[in-house]
């Protein structure tokens, strides 16, 4: 037999491939997303945490000098 009939692969992706290659990049956008996220929420607690010890501080320090 001829090997010139047989079929060769298509030089365009298939919409699978599109959709998949889409999805994967949704999800990597997302999870680096998250990343940021988590991070500037961790700044935002540290820091409410560290006024809100500076405050308490502040308050003792005030009422043992009474």
């Amino acid at each position: 037999m001829d090997e010139s009939n047989a079929k060769d692969q298509p030089e365009h992706q298939s919409r699978w491939d599109r959709q998949r290659t889409a999805i994967i990049r949704h999800l990597r956008k997302g999870i680096g997303r998250q990343g940021q996220i988590v991070s500037g929420e961790f700044l935002k607690g540290a820091a409410y945490k560290l006024g809100s010890g500076a405050v308490t501080v502040i308050i003792l320090w005030w009422e043992t000098r009474r």
